[in-house]
Formats: C-alpha cells, sequence, structure tokens
C-alpha cells in the first residue's frame, strides 16, 4: 500500500510540473526587470514555465529560424517583419512599448540637452567627438542606433576612435559608459533599472522617432513541427489579456513606469 502511495505521489508529481516554453528575449527586456514580474504569474495563471534564452534581437531571430525557441519576444518591426514573411513566424503581435533615450556624461560636452531631434543630437555627438558606446550587436536597440545615425546623415562605419562598438547587451553596454562618462542609446527601462550611473544623466528624450515597441513572434511549426505551438498560443492569450496589462503597465522603478502596454485582444 505505502509502496502504491508513493507510485501515485511521483505520478502526481510529474503531472503538476509546468510545461515548458523556450523564448528568446532581448537583453533590454531582461534588464527592465520586468521579466522577473511576469514569469512567474504566467506559469501560475497558465501553467507554462517560460524559461528565456537572453540575446539581442538579431539573434533572438536567428533562434526562431533554427527552431531553437517557440516564441520570442523582440523590438526590431523591420526584422520582424522579415522573420515572418519568410515564414519563420506564424505572426506579430505586439505587447507593449517604451521608448529609447540618450544619456551621457552629466557635463554633456556635445550640449545634446537642447537638441531638437534625436538626429540633431547625434550630429552635436559626430561633431564634438565625444565617446560614444554602440551596442554593436545586431539588437534591436543596436538597429535603432545605425537607423539614427544614417537621418543624421553619418556613418558609423567611419567614426574614429570615439565610437566604441562593444558588442554586448544593453546592461554591458551601460556598464562600458559608464566606466568611460560616454555617451550611449538606451531603452528608458534598462536606465532606469540600472545601478551603476556613476556620472551619466539622461541628457535628450521625447523624439516620437524613439517609439519602442515590443513585438511576440510564435515560431512556425510548419517549419519546425517540435516546437511547442499550443504553450506558444497560450503564453500568447495571456500576454494580450488583462492580467499581462495590469502587471505591465503598474511596473515601475521609482514612481516611473517602464513599460505601456498596447496588445490587441486576441479574437
Amino acid at each position: 500500500m505505502i509502496r502504491l502511495l508513493s507510485l501515485i505521489a511521483c505520478l502526481w508529481a510529474g503531472m503538476a510540473q509546468a510545461e515548458v516554453l523556450r523564448m528568446a528575449v532581448t537583453t533590454s527586456f531582461h534588464n527592465s526587470g520586468l521579466s522577473d514580474v511576469l514569469l512567474p504569474a504566467i506559469e501560475k495563471d497558465t501553467g507554462i514555465e517560460v524559461q528565456l534564452l537572453v540575446v539581442g534581437t538579431g539573434q533572438a531571430l536567428r533562434l526562431g529560424e533554427s527552431g531553437d525557441v517557440d516564441a520570442i519576444l523582440v523590438h526590431s518591426k523591420a526584422a520582424e517583419e522579415a522573420f515572418v514573411a519568410a515564414g519563420f513566424g506564424r505572426h506579430r503581435r505586439e505587447i507593449m512599448y517604451n521608448d529609447f533615450v540618450i544619456v551621457g556624461p552629466e557635463g554633456d560636452p556635445a550640449a545634446i540637452a537642447g537638441a531638437g531631434t534625436a538626429a540633431d543630437a547625434l550630429r552635436l555627438i559626430a561633431a564634438s567627438q565625444t565617446d560614444f558606446v554602440s551596442r554593436g550587436d545586431e539588437s534591436g536597440t543596436h538597429k535603432k542606433e545605425i537607423a539614427l545615425w544614417s537621418s543624421a546623415g553619418q556613418k558609423a562605419e567611419e567614426f574614429g576612435s570615439w565610437y566604441r562598438a562593444v558588442g554586448a547587451g544593453m546592461g554591458a553596454s551601460l556598464n562600458t559608459a559608464s566606466g568611460l562618462n560616454a555617451y550611449i542609446l538606451t531603452d528608458r527601462a534598462s536606465w532606469l533599472n540600472f545601478g551603476n550611473k556613476g556620472d551619466l544623466a539622461l541628457l535628450f528624450e521625447g523624439d516620437p522617432v524613439l517609439f519602442n515597441q515590443y513585438t511576440y513572434l510564435p515560431v512556425n511549426p510548419e517549419r519546425h513541427a517540435h516546437v511547442n505551438q499550443a504553450a506558444a498560443e497560450r503564453l500568447e492569450a495571456w500576454l494580450t489579456g488583462e492580467d499581462a496589462r495590469q502587471l505591465i503597465n503598474g511596473y515601475r522603478i521609482d514612481g516611473q513606469a517602464l513599460f505601456v502596454f498596447n496588445a490587441q485582444p486576441l479574437k
């Protein structure tokens, strides 16, 4: 009888284990701290244990292309649309947004605080040749930065030693900028949650071009039959629902909201 009860207990424990879903997410999302809030709630409400692979957007999409993850959460619209158009993702589902900001030395040697646009701010940095740290990792933030330089009539590949491409995630890049007392483009959430600000300060914000949308992409099972489509669909339903809205909008650091929920409910 004891052995039978032990067997039943083992079977019950196995059944009670959470279903696993592997999701590639950006370092900026992870560095914001929001995942620490969302993942326990997701497991409680859906029974899904979300295992994160924290990489840049470019690497996250490559993981989806190779079928190494079930879903992706990234922030680079053109790259996402190309991923879906190529048949690797089933669709795009916008979940939340924040914005990019430019931080730099508190003394602002390039005088970007008074710039009218993000492009103007970058032109001032280039003209002053003050140290600027680039993630240089094909992440969504890096792609946005390169697009901004282009809109400013600048080519990053032609810059001198003041332009420092570090090939690292958002947290590591911010640490480098802090150590060098350099300018850097970052998402607002990572900046607010960053604990090693040193003499850096937020110097430029508010240009509409700095809008930063985060999007969920379930990997296409027609490309990779082994992906957990059912769990990806349940997670998508949760991420577009009321509980997610309350947690995302309610997540704050020092009284400041880090993200705004803008997902449309599934029909």
